[in-house]
C-alpha cells in the first residue's frame, strides 16, 4: 500500500514476495539485543522461519540458493529447511562466514601479516559462543613460501584460548559497543561469491549446512564446516585430522545444536 501511495515514477509492477528468486538472503528475524541468549530469541524467530519456508516453497525457483543470517542462524535455517521441502537440503545454509573473517584477522593481527595472506582457517558447528575457530589446519603465504600457522604462532596457549575466546565472543562485543548486532561486517560476510562461483584452488570457507554425518557430526542439524565451491556447488573437506582437543570442541557445539533444535520444535507445538 505504501509503495502505491507514494507514487515512484519507476515503479511500474508488484509482484509476489520470493516469486522465482535464485537467491535469497534472509536478513529479517527478531534481532538479538545486549543481554539477550540465542535461545530467548527462538520462540519469536521459530513462527518467522516456519512463515518465510512457506513462501520460499510455494514461490521461489526450484534451484534457489538460501543464506540465512538472522540468528539464531542455524536453528532458523533448520527450521526453514523442514518447511521448504522442494528446496534441496544442499541449497539451505546459514552464515559462519563472519566468524571465519573473524578468525583470519585475529591470525592476521597477531601475526603481523595482511590478512589475505591466511587462509583455511575452519569455524565448526554454531554461530554462538560454543563454536570452535580451529587455526590447526590455516596456512600463511610468506616470502619463504606458505606455512603452518601453528610454526608461526609458537604460543599454543594462545591459540587454545585467547584465539578461541575472542572470535567467539566478538559478536558480545560488537553488540555491548554499539548496542546492535554486526553490521559492516556481517553485510560483507553476506557476499555469496565463493558459493556461486567457487573457492579459490587450494582454499576452503566455513559454511553452516546439513550435516551429513562427516567428522561423527549428528546428521539432521545445520553445522558449520569446512567447504570448498565449484559450479555453485559446495561439498564438504574431508580427510582432516582431528585432534583430541578439537573432539571435545566439535561434540560440545553440536551439543549446543541439539538442544536448541529440540527448543525450537517445541516452539511449533
Amino acid at each position: 500500500m505504501e509503495l502505491l501511495d507514494a507514487a515512484f515514477s519507476l515503479l511500474k509492477d508488484i509482484i509476489e514476495a520470493c516469486k522465482d528468486v535464485n537467491i535469497a538472503i534472509m536478513l529479517g528475524g527478531f534481532s538479538q539485543k545486549e543481554g539477550m541468549e540465542r535461545k530467548d530469541m527462538m520462540s519469536k524467530n521459530v513462527p518467522i522461519y516456519k512463515e518465510q519456508a512457506s513462501a520460499l516453497e510455494k514461490h521461489a525457483a526450484s534451484d534457489c540458493k538460501v543464506l540465512v543470517v538472522a540468528n539464531p542462524v542455524n536453528t532458523n535455517a533448520l527450521i526453514l529447511k523442514e518447511f521448504a521441502h522442494s528446496i534441496p537440503k544442499k541449497n539451505i545454509t546459514c552464515l559462519t562466514r563472519l566468524d571465519h573473517n573473524r578468525a583470519l584477522s585475529q591470525i592476521a593481527e597477531r601475526i603481523k601479516v595482511y590478512v589475505i595472506d591466511v587462509k583455511n582457517v575452519i569455524i565448526w558447528g554454531n554461530h554462538s559462543s560454543t563454536q570452535y575457530p580451529d587455526a590447526n589446519h590455516a596456512t600463511v603465504t610468506t616470502t619463504n613460501g606458505e606455512r603452518p600457522v601453528k610454526e608461526l604462532v609458537t604460543d599454543n596457549h594462545w591459540l587454545k584460548n585467547e584465539f578461541i575466546n575472542t572470535v567467539q565472543q566478538c559478536g558480545v562485543a560488537i553488540i555491548k559497543a554499539q548496542k546492535a548486532s554486526s553490521a559492516l561486517s556481517a553485510a560483507s560476510a553476506t557476499c555469496m561469491s565463493d558459493w556461486v562461483l567457487g573457492t579459490p584452488k587450494g582454499t576452503w570457507v566455513s559454511m553452516g549446512v546439513y550435516s551429513d554425518g562427516s567428522y561423527g557430526i549428528p546428521k539432521d542439524i545445520i553445522y558449520s564446516f569446512p567447504v570448498k565451491c565449484e559450479k555453485g556447488k559446495w561439498s564438504i573437506v574431508k580427510g582432516l585430522k582431528i585432534d583430541e582437543f578439537s573432539r571435545a570442541k566439535m561434540d560440545a557445539t553440536a551439543k549446543d545444536l541439539i538442544d536448541k533444535k529440540e527448543v525450537a520444535h517445541s516452539c511449533l507445538n
